[in-house]
């Protein structure tokens, strides 16, 4: 997935500049940890999800100018699954259904 969304993303003629400001802007999803972490873990998983960018995706069949955002917002997605970053359990930030190094945070984290 990651490579066919940086190849999607340059066919489709993106600026570079945009992919590099923009492909860690999920991770702002973050900010739902305020809220706790049942609440972080649906902000953070509603933004690392797939469903969203084929949305956005869509979106762009009517108004191509957003297709490399989604295609950037795909890329960053498949990055995180390629570094063992998965979806977040409502227990802890580091609890994932991938394990990886998420797994070891929540294990630091409880100490």
């Amino acid at each position: 997935m990651l490579a066919a969304a940086v190849i999607a993303f340059h066919r489709l003629g993106g600026s570079w500049w945009v992919f590099a400001a923009f492909s860690l802007a999920p991770d702002l999803s973050f900010i739902g940890y305020v809220a706790g972490p049942r609440a972080g873990a649906k902000v953070y998983n509603s933004f690392h999800t797939y469903v969203a960018p084929a949305a956005l995706a869509l979106v762009g069949l009517r108004l191509p100018s957003v297709l490399p955002l989604a295609a950037i917002w795909v890329a960053h997605i498949a990055a995180d699954r390629v570094m063992g970053f998965g979806l977040k359990y409502p227990s802890a930030f580091g609890d994932t259904h991938l394990g990886g190094p998420g797994a070891k945070i929540a294990a630091r984290d409880r100490g």
